[in-house]
């Protein structure tokens, strides 16, 4: 998953994705930082982006 997020957020460092280790709201905060954007701003990017690998993944391959 690390590879697309910095496919679609290229201003993160793999240093920034250490940080954030899968915790949502470290990476709204790097979003937050990185791009200068406000709180619910990135809180919507994230979600959508979410929901397109979640579409995007194959049948049964989902874990919750």
């Amino acid at each position: 998953m690390k590879g697309s997020i910095k496919e679609k957020w290229g201003k993160l460092t793999d240093d920034d994705l250490d940080q954030i280790a899968g915790r949502r709201d470290q990476f709204i905060g790097k979003l937050q930082e990185r791009y200068g954007i406000a709180k619910d701003e990135a809180e919507r990017r994230t979600d959508e982006w979410l929901r397109m690998q979640r579409e995007g993944e194959p049948a049964g391959t989902r874990t919750k």
